[in-house]
């Protein structure tokens, strides 16, 4: 509070006080007149958990109070519904939860406080504690993002803001939504170009050396090369890259380069030493069929099963969370869904089952289970349908949520306790690679695991990898 003296200088015209109670002085008065005449940023202020946060005035369509959203089934857990917005239907998102803040037990009839926010061509309603104000600012003075300033991870904040005496966390809508920026495609796609230049550019160098080499007199007969063997391999090894890549999406590098050397090997001796190269799809699927993890597409055997059981480690909470990444028709996420009600049976599981193939994840939930199977040991998880068919047990489709997903995009899952991520890395760019490894060790808890395809190896920071039967577990 100002003191008598500074209100007889507000008297006298060479102080003022401001909102918030403090005293500016003529200088400082100045100053804050020069910063609101360049204003060039707006963002509306609210909070979450007692701390300030704001998001771009830009992506604000407007403020409102609702409540009484209609539940969706199978949603994640920061969704709390849909809501019928003056005939439009748009999704409801806690924040809160969104961010892992605990949120206090919510009243039926009470109104929550909404931002209705535009991504891309999207509207949604994002749940708030409290919505603030509108504060313009400079654009200068938004400084870099720092883990310090928020209980958030640290690639949804795009800066962070004094203003009015206030420190504000300045939110990244369109990444907390997982939509790429066009400079973020426009990179992608550059990555992507400059890593099938750089195989073509390297073949191109080592093939030039080769012919130079068999070019050159012999003068006396001498023992086989090597070093030539060697650079031969690399140069058909990199020619078998690009073609497994633009055929089939599949990237030969460090994630698969030591089964791609052994993989070569065997290749060179069916086809023949000078049949190495593939000529189609036809050819890049034999090429390939050895590097898919057991039982890929198809049930699992209860040998297969069993050694899954053995590899999933000890674990009291009440809630285990799953991701199951490239799940396809759903054969794995079933599989998985029977092992874990055996190995967790008075946890809560929920799994959350992720691919492209958009008609595959919308049958999955139809799936039915073929007569040899019903006789396996999934019998103990199926159930009858009123035409006769086997298929599994409520339990056991209420554990998986099935959604269409591209999981190099922003993954918005609570802390996960296993990654189920088999054979999918390899069929990604490197880029997406990278995005993808990133969110395994952002996301899994400290006593967590990763099991990733039977032929890829990932580097983690912290982590080890056991093999347990065939199968490779990387935990901290």
């Amino acid at each position: 509070m100002a003191t008598i003296q500074e209100r007889l200088n507000v008297l006298a015209g060479t102080t003022e006080i401001a909102e918030d109670g403090h005293v500016l002085t003529q200088e400082l008065l100045e100053e804050e007149k020069r910063k609101a005449s360049v204003i060039d940023y707006k963002m509306v202020t609210f909070s979450l958990a007692g701390k300030d946060y704001a998001i771009d005035i830009m992506k604000v369509k407007e403020i409102a109070k609702a409540g009484h959203f209609t539940y969706v089934p199978n949603t994640l857990p920061f969704v709390l519904g849909v809501y019928n917005l003056r005939g439009e239907i748009i999704s409801i998102i806690d924040l809160r939860k969104f961010f892992n803040i605990q949120v206090p037990d919510r009243d039926e009839n009470a109104l929550e406080n909404m931002l209705i926010v535009t991504v891309g061509e999207q509207t949604f309603g994002v749940v708030v504690d409290a919505i603030d104000k509108v504060v313009g600012i400079q654009k200068s003075t938004i400084q870099p993002p720092h883990p310090l300033f928020g209980d958030i991870n640290i690639k949804y904040i795009s800066g962070v803001v004094e203003a009015q005496h206030r420190l504000y966390i300045l939110l990244d809508i369109d990444k907390i939504f997982g939509v790429r920026t066009q400079e973020e495609e426009r990179k992608l796609e550059e990555d992507v170009k400059a890593q099938m230049l750089q195989r073509q550019t390297v073949a191109a160098e080592m093939a030039a050396q080769q012919v130079q080499q068999q070019g050159a007199k012999v003068t006396k007969k001498k023992a086989p090369d090597t070093v030539d063997a060697k650079k031969q391999e690399s140069v058909d090894l990199n020619f078998i890259a690009d073609s497994l890549f633009s055929i089939k999406k599949f990237t030969l590098n460090s994630v698969t380069e030591e089964w791609a050397k052994k993989r070569y090997l065997e290749w060179k001796n069916e086809r023949g030493e000078k049949k190495t190269q593939l000529q189609g799809p036809e050819d890049a699927e034999a090429f390939l069929k050895p590097f898919y993890s057991r039982f890929t597409g198809g049930w699992w055997s209860e040998e297969y099963a069993q050694e899954v059981y053995k590899a999933l480690p000890d674990n009291s909470a009440n809630n285990i969370v799953v991701w199951n990444p490239g799940c396809g028709k759903g054969y794995e996420s079933y599989s998985l869904a029977c092992i874990l009600k055996k190995r967790y049976p008075g946890a809560k599981i929920r799994i959350y089952a992720h691919d492209i193939d958009l008609l595959s994840v919308s049958n999955a939930p139809l799936m039915n289970v073929s007569d040899a199977a019903s006789a396996d040991w999934y019998s103990p998880y199926l159930t009858r349908t009123a035409s006769g068919e086997w298929t599994f047990s409520k339990e056991i489709k209420d554990m998986i949520m099935f959604e269409y997903h591209d999981c190099v995009h922003t993954n918005n899952l609570p802390p996960i306790d296993i990654v189920f991520a088999r054979d999918i890395i390899s069929f990604l760019p490197e880029q997406s690679q990278r995005t993808m490894i990133n969110d395994f060790e952002e996301k899994v808890k400290g006593n967590g695991i990763i099991i990733i395809g039977e032929n890829e190896n990932i580097s983690l920071g912290g982590w080890s990898k056991k093999t347990v039967g065939s199968i490779g577990v990387y935990s901290k």
